[in-house]
C-alpha cells in the first residue's frame, strides 16, 4: 500500500492537457491508503486546466471501493462544469468492478 505524496506522484502522471481533455495515466495500486492524494493530484491538475478527464489505465493494477468512490467524486466535480470522465484500457478485473456497480452508465468506459 502506498501513501506518501511522492509515491502517488509516480502513479498519477499528467500526460497531456488541452481545452477539451486532460489525459492522466494511472499506474500500480490506488486504494484507501492513497485515494485522497490521487483525488488531490487530479483536482489540482483539473483546477489548473479544466477539461474532460481521460484516464489511461493500462498499468493500473488494483483499486478498491474507496477508489470507485473517488472516481464518482471526480465525475461530479467535472460534470458541474459541463465536462465528462472517461476510462481507457481497464484491465478486465478492474472493469468488472465498474460494471458491477453500474458506473458504466454514468461514465464512459472504453
Amino acid at each position: 500500500m502506498l501513501g506518501s505524496k511522492e509515491e502517488i506522484m509516480t502513479q498519477v502522471e499528467i500526460v497531456s492537457c488541452d481545452e477539451k481533455q486532460l489525459l492522466i495515466a494511472l499506474k500500480g495500486e490506488i486504494d484507501s491508503g492513497n485515494a485522497d492524494e490521487f483525488y488531490k493530484t487530479v483536482c489540482a491538475a483539473y483546477d489548473n486546466s479544466p477539461a474532460s478527464l481521460v484516464f489511461s489505465c493500462e498499468e493500473l493494477e488494483f483499486i478498491d471501493s474507496t477508489t470507485l468512490g473517488t472516481f464518482v467524486k471526480l465525475l461530479k466535480k467535472v460534470k458541474t462544469d459541463g465536462f465528462g470522465l472517461k476510462l481507457r484500457a481497464l484491465q478486465a478485473k478492474i472493469k468488472k468492478l465498474f460494471l458491477i456497480c453500474s458506473l458504466d452508465t454514468v461514465m464512459e468506459i472504453e
